[in-house]
């Protein structure tokens, strides 16, 4: 490794982690040195099952928001949603220029424009190999292969010199364009300046071995369209994987299909992409999904989105019936060419089964080889380590689990064990002339969007698990506080607790609990929130002890 100079007095540099460690999503993260910020990414995450009613979420941007006037740019080092998701959000709250490949930034453009926030940020494109001066820091952009054409890894010049991010990450030697991963620049850069930091992708360093080349599954996906001959095919994957639907497109061209895309961000990506030159589909093997019918079934590749079975994806839409563009028959194979997102699987299996009892074909990856991953393995993470040779390494993008087991590669790779830290959401590290140690923290909490209602709040939630899990039992009363006593009620109801009509009796005697709580905290001269307070107290005692369950009890207390 070629000596890192840092000059005397040189300004510290310091990373702040707003996401991405310790999760799969909500990437973003915070390089900051003299007063100014560049931020690496803005993703949003994807509900685990736990977070009912929950549409997505996100970092927590308060602490960007305060500093908000000190970020000079963004680096996109991708288009994947778990990197760019989140922009329309923070928009909100702050103005910044944004720097991407031209498809990253086009596919990022689709929700900042949706948001109506253009006019909040200046979308840059850079090129493979471009250096450009965001405020103190310069950067470098080096080509990267994944499972979205045009992602970088970002090289950033620092007063503490080469801080190098990998963005997400694979070795692919056979990329479908042709776009390898630049080994010789980061060695090159490596042997010159020296790598001071290096974060990297970490999402699969517990899995052994190299990753499959993405050409391996155009020839999985040819030999699939060759076996189903006379059926319609249907393919779903993610709308931002083109080289997938360069593959797919292909294998049905090849035994004269026509290719229809289905999902409005399929449609919008497929279009986008030829318009880019970084899909090549003949003119006259596209149709439009409402001429699908006008096709015998053999003729016809529908290639659509829902791979990861979300709720109202094309392909899940479809799953029920509900598809207005398209149904199902029992002459259709379905292609799933993913594999299910960690927290995923229990959707993708529901799609599965109703596509199957709807009498179609299912080819997944479970039972063929229709995905290759667009993360590096073990053994491409010690390639990339024996090339950098980190100064300091921290491990990025991946569960705590992931984040261990490269932290452990990289130890393995000769970087010394004080020289590697694992970090987690929130964490704030200090880069200076003594090295990289714990600069303290910054909230990061998970930000909870449902609907068009932002930061829902972990009660909420709670609230939402106690519904779904043990109901709710509502008790009313109207009392004359005058009088002290109740005139009327309690009334009882029950949501999802206990069947009414067969617990009559135990109703009633939940009735006479609450009746005899109310009237004792009316006869002490309580007011009204102690009275409720009793109410719930003798409520929620009776239920916990007749029923062993702890519904939500809400207590109703009204003044005649």
């Amino acid at each position: 490794m070629a000596a890192s100079a840092v000059p005397g007095g040189a300004s510290p540099v310091s990373v702040t982690f707003l996401g991405g460690l310790g999760e799969i999503g909500r990437n973003c993260a915070a390089i900051e040195q003299d007063g100014a910020i560049l931020l690496i990414d803005c993703g949003l995450m994807f509900p685990d099952n736990d977070m009912l009613g929950v549409d997505l979420v996100l970092p927590d941007f308060s602490w960007l928001v305060e500093r908000s006037a000190s970020i000079v740019g963004l680096v996109a080092t991708h288009g994947h949603e778990d990197h760019v998701g989140g922009l329309s959000y923070l928009l909100r709250e702050a103005s910044f220029p944004i720097y991407g490949t031209a498809l990253t930034l086009g596919l990022a453009r689709g929700r900042i424009e949706e948001a109506g926030l253009l006019g909040r940020t200046d979308l840059r494109v850079v090129a493979d190999g471009e250096q450009v001066k965001v405020g103190p820091f310069e950067l470098e952009f080096l080509p990267v292969t994944h499972s979205v054409p045009e992602g970088v890894a970002t090289v950033i010049r620092t007063a503490q010199g080469v801080v190098m991010h990998s963005g997400d990450i694979k070795i692919d030697l056979t990329p479908v364009d042709g776009r390898l991963t630049d080994l010789t620049r980061m060695g090159a850069i490596a042997d010159s300046e020296g790598v001071r930091l290096l974060l990297a992708d970490s999402t699969n360093a517990e899995e052994r071995g190299f990753s499959r080349s993405e050409t391996s599954v155009g020839r999985v996906l040819y030999d699939l369209m060759h076996e189903h001959e006379g059926r319609r095919v249907i393919t779903a994957c993610f709308a931002s994987h083109v080289h997938r639907v360069q593959q797919i497109a292909d294998a049905a061209v090849s035994f004269g299909r026509k290719v229809a895309p289905l999902g409005r961000s399929m449609k919008r990506n497929v279009s986008m992409a030829r318009e880019m030159g970084l899909l090549r589909i003949p003119d006259g093997s596209l149709i439009d999904i409402e001429e699908v019918d006008d096709h015998d079934p053999g003729e016809v590749c529908v290639i659509c989105t829902g791979s990861q079975g979300e709720p109202m994806s094309a392909l899940t839409l479809l799953s029920q019936s509900e598809n207005r563009f398209l149904k199902l028959t029992p002459h259709d194979t379905v292609i799933l060419s993913s594999h299910p997102i960690p927290g995923n699987e229990h959707d993708v299996s529901r799609v599965i089964g109703n596509l199957i009892r709807m009498g179609a074909e299912v080819v997944h990856s479970g039972i063929s080889d229709v995905h290759a991953t667009g993360h590096a393995k073990a053994d491409e993470l010690k390639l990339l380590q024996s090339i950098i040779k980190p100064e300091w390494f921290v491990p990025v993008h991946g569960e705590y689990r992931h984040l261990v087991a490269h932290a452990r590669i990289a130890e393995a790779m000769g970087r010394p064990r004080d020289h590697v830290l694992v970090a987690e959401d929130g964490d704030r590290l200090l880069l200076d002339e003594d090295g990289l140690r714990p600069d303290g923290r910054v909230p990061s909490e998970y930000v909870y969007v449902h609907g068009t209602v932002g930061d829902i709040g972990s009660d909420v939630l709670r609230e939402r698990r106690i519904l779904a899990g043990d109901g709710m039992v509502s008790a009313i009363v109207v009392v004359d506080r005058e009088r002290r006593e109740v005139v009327a009620g309690p009334e009882i109801a029950t949501r999802g607790w206990v069947d009414e009509s067969e617990s009559a009796e135990m109703l009633a005697e939940l009735s006479r609990r609450v009746h005899d709580a109310a009237s004792a905290a009316l006869a002490d001269d309580e007011e009204l929130p102690r009275v409720r307070r009793a109410v719930r107290k003798a409520a929620g005692g009776f239920v916990s002890q007749r029923t062993r369950r702890r519904p939500m009890i809400v207590p109703v207390v009204l003044e005649s």
